[in-house]
């Protein structure tokens, strides 16, 4: 095969892969502009309006303090006694009704933000006051379901929190568990 048609393969080759690659980073976003908020995938707007985790408690789930959904899903390989049971019970209900609640209004800050800017009645001012209260209401989601962890490390004994990280697959972490400062 001649030089100049090699050289010319090799050219179209190489254009059509840089092309392919380019396009792909220049439209991370595509298919987006269709969701009902913008900046939260419909799986997002779910989780919160069900309350759910989603990772936002790993500081504590790490370093070894027990979520209560996860207890509740181990408890008979942690054998939690019957007052341990109830009482974390009572404390992923509590956790999950200030989850949703707290993440319905953040949906709805979120709804409101994405309606700014698609009626283009966005201003500075209106721009810093949504996103001080989706600050806020982020923070306020988070904090309940990371003092959810705070108040089940309490209700369960050391060991069972060694199992605990031990069950979730967390190798390790049993030092960290026996050390965190859980008080019986």
């Amino acid at each position: 095969m001649n030089k100049a048609v090699l050289a010319a393969i090799s050219l179209a080759v190489f254009a059509t892969i840089s092309h392919a690659a380019n396009t792909s980073k220049a439209v991370p976003y595509s298919g987006q502009e269709s969701r009902e908020i913008k900046a939260l995938a419909a799986e997002d707007v779910e989780n919160y309006l069900l309350g759910k985790g989603m990772g936002l408690a790993k500081a504590a789930e790490l370093n070894g303090y027990p979520g209560p959904s996860h207890v509740l899903a181990l408890a008979g390989e942690l054998r939690l006694s019957a007052e341990q049971q109830q009482r974390t019970e009572a404390l992923f209900k509590s956790m999950e009704t200030r989850a949703r609640q707290i993440g319905r209004a953040l949906v709805d800050e979120e709804r409101k933000l994405d309606q700014l800017f698609a009626s283009k009645s966005i201003t500075s001012e209106t721009l810093t006051q949504s996103l001080k209260r989706m600050g806020e209401l982020q923070a306020q989601v988070r904090r309940a379901h990371l003092e959810s962890h705070l108040a089940q490390a309490e209700i369960l004994a050391p060991e069972q929190v060694v199992a605990y990280m031990q069950l979730r697959g967390y190798g390790g972490m049993e030092k960290r568990a026996e050390y965190s400062g859980h008080k019986h």
